[in-house]
């Protein structure tokens, strides 16, 4: 079995090929996946998809290919979004970020935008998944409050998404936070930073590998 998986920013190719050798293709647009229709013995993964550049990947491409007995297998980041709207129809979703969509604790399409490099995908922004999921685990350790964590979401969101860095995040706490408590979110910032989609992008190649090895 061939494995086509879409997947820009989220995770390097080359990174992902350690995981598992496969197709990697860059984010899906509309109109890729019917160049998959007549294709036998593959299943599809889908992390990355653009969203405002070009035409988002449509519901009933997937749904033709689940209908072709093709599987299809969501998470990180469009991929998540589309299995959390499908998993009734027989998409698979995997991963915190699809989790969270699919729960409703999420909703937007930018929470998991960003810029990124055309070229070599190279993210230029920071998806705001990434910092709630951070600012969340700062609560959990009582770095910050969480009234300074629903402050700091706050103003994080209303930044355009192209803009949103963890630069810009520290400028605003920097006008939020007590200096105290300032230096010690930083500290805590640069040494437990994690990347949520990253490890979701990851989660779908591995999960995909196993589905590979158990046929």
């Amino acid at each position: 079995m061939r494995a086509v998986i879409y997947v820009g920013p989220s995770l390097p190719h080359e990174l992902a090929r350690k995981i598992l050798s496969a197709d990697y293709r860059p984010p899906i647009k509309r109109g890729d996946l019917v160049h998959l229709y007549d294709e036998e013995d593959i299943v599809v993964g889908i992390i990355d998809g653009v969203f405002f550049s070009e035409s988002a990947v449509g519901h009933r491409e997937i749904l033709e290919l689940i209908n072709r007995g093709i599987k299809v297998i969501g998470g990180g980041s469009m991929g998540a979004l589309r299995a959390s709207e499908l998993c009734d129809f027989g998409m698979m979703g995997v991963g915190e970020i699809f989790r969270l969509y699919r729960s409703g604790v999420i909703e937007g399409d930018d929470e998991v935008a960003l810029a990124f490099d055309p070229l070599t995908f190279c993210p230029l922004s920071e998806p705001l998944i990434n910092i709630r999921h951070n600012l969340e685990n700062a609560v959990a350790h009582g770095i910050i409050s969480s009234r300074d964590y629903e402050e700091l979401i706050k103003e994080i969101k209303k930044i355009y998404f192209p803009m949103r860095s963890y630069d810009l995040l520290k400028s605003i706490a920097a006008t939020k936070l007590k200096q105290q408590d300032y230096s010690r979110f930083l500290s805590y910032l640069e040494e437990n930073k994690k990347d949520l989609k990253r490890q979701d992008a990851e989660l779908v190649v591995m999960t995909i590998k196993d589905l590979i090895g158990s046929l």
